[in-house]
């Protein structure tokens, strides 16, 4: 596969000092062989990998050879991309039912990485990567972080998790096949983080957005201005995050905050990336993934543009080759702009798992994440209970205070999200506004949805 240039031309450095420390986003004058393909040359290139997928996993996955039997499709059935939606979809739970290791496609032998989920709600979902996969992983990711504004001889200070979770090893390969030099600072310890980005002076960061604003309090609680930090570019995922978000940040910071994409399933972090000049959505590596959007309750592909479920079919993964897999995110698909072969994806805007019906009334985490942004007093960390009292469901909004918000302005800024919420959303809920640093984080994020509801 293609690799990223190594040898990348001075450019314009991000802080300009007649545009504040942000200054415009850093010309792009190098880019990968891949990243220049035509739309014609890149379709002609999924189409001969994807019909070696699809023979691949057919080949040598018994999962899949007995799902394509039953669904009557064959590997040679797909003569263009359209002709993929006749093969049956990939989810999670197929993954766990072949625990741990059924899903594999090459000899145990040839598997050079096994990464891993929690498995907090089941069997965690194993995926493994032979060395070639490992290698094409390094390259997207390399990809995405000079996309974002990351350059060759730039420190990259990562605060992903690092272990079974991919995406602090993904980023951390990433950053050194660009030619970075890496912190790899992992989750946790905060108060260090700060230190070490104090002392350190590294120009990208690579975190969660809810950590980032974890991050951004401890500055202040120590006396530092944010905005002062070496920081000129922040890559953030692992979790959806609104533009409000992105404002916040980029304000208290003074940085560029840009979106990445990805999850172990089909290959971890690194499967789309917002590109710095543009910020206008992410464009997907489509030389490695093939992007679908289709509806989630009647399972078609929708046209570019419509908003629904996306689904991706890898093109290079030897190890493990997932085909048409339901990834829960939703979102639209709209032609490319600063890598015009590549299609973009809009910001995820939560999750169909984590669509919430409430009373006939469809929530989503996002919409509350924006009324809690928009009120004073309120750190931008939330949580949504879910409990059932006589049979009717009730959903609580956990937020923290901000930690100089004094106790008395508490129960005003709860009002306030309340009425807010029944305005946007239309629906009542109830608001609690508890201490800060209270709500319990995992891998650097928090988990937004609790169901406490009994078992039907």
């Amino acid at each position: 596969m293609t690799a990223m240039h190594s040898d990348v031309p001075d450019v314009p450095d991000v802080h300009a000092a007649s545009a504040g420390r942000r200054g415009a986003a850093p010309a792009v004058d190098d880019l990968s062989a891949a990243e220049r393909l035509s739309i014609d040359e890149l379709r002609s290139l999924q189409l001969e990998r994807l019909r070696w997928t699809l023979r691949h996993a057919y080949d040598n996955v018994p999962f899949y050879r007995a799902k394509f039997d039953a669904a009557g499709v064959h590997p040679d059935d797909c003569r263009e991309p359209a002709d993929l939606a006749k093969f049956p979809f990939t989810t999670k739970q197929d993954l766990r039912e072949n625990y741990p290791f059924g899903m594999f496609a090459v000899p145990e032998q040839q598997v050079s990485r096994i990464h891993a989920s929690s498995g907090t709600t089941g069997k965690p979902t194993v995926v493994g990567y032979t060395a070639s996969d490992v290698d094409n992983w390094s390259t997207v990711m390399a990809r995405s972080i000079f996309a974002a504004g990351g350059r060759p001889g730039h420190k990259v200070h990562v605060s992903y998790g690092y272990g079974l979770f991919t995406g602090g090893l993904g980023a951390h390969y990433g950053a050194e096949k660009l030619g970075c030099t890496v912190v790899p600072a992992s989750g946790g310890m905060t108060a260090r983080q700060v230190q070490l980005i104090t002392d350190f002076r590294p120009e990208v960061i690579m975190v969660t957005p809810s950590y980032m604003l974890t991050l951004l309090d401890e500055f202040e609680r120590q006396g530092i201005d944010p905005r002062t930090s070496s920081l000129q570019v922040g890559i953030f995922g692992a979790e959806p995050w609104t533009e409000q978000m992105r404002q916040e940040i980029e304000e208290r910071l003074d940085l560029h905050a840009v979106d990445i994409y990805g999850l172990s399933e089909v290959m971890g972090p690194g499967v789309a990336q917002e590109c710095v000049e543009t910020k206008d959505g992410l464009h997907i590596w489509e030389d490695h993934f093939y992007p679908e959007v289709v509806d989630p309750l009647e399972d078609d592909v929708c046209d570019d543009g419509v908003t629904g479920e996306l689904v991706f079919t890898s093109l290079t993964k030897q190890a493990l080759p997932i085909i048409r897999y339901r990834t829960r995110d939703l979102t639209a698909l709209r032609p490319g702009t600063a890598r015009p072969a590549y299609r973009r994806m809009d910001k995820v805007t939560g999750r169909s798992d984590d669509m919430i019906i409430l009373r006939g009334v469809n929530v989503f985490p996002t919409q509350i994440e924006e009324v809690v942004l928009a009120t004073d007093g309120l750190a931008p960390h939330f949580q949504l209970r879910l409990t059932r009292e006589d049979r009717m469901d009730h959903l609580t909004v956990l937020v923290e205070s901000h930690p100089d918000t004094p106790r008395d302005r508490r129960s005003a800024a709860a009002a306030e999200v309340a009425a807010r919420v029944k305005d946007v959303v239309g629906v009542s809920v109830g608001v609690d506004v508890v201490d800060p640093e209270s709500l319990e984080r995992s891998v650097g994020k928090l988990r937004r949805v609790l169901d406490q509801r009994p078992a039907q």
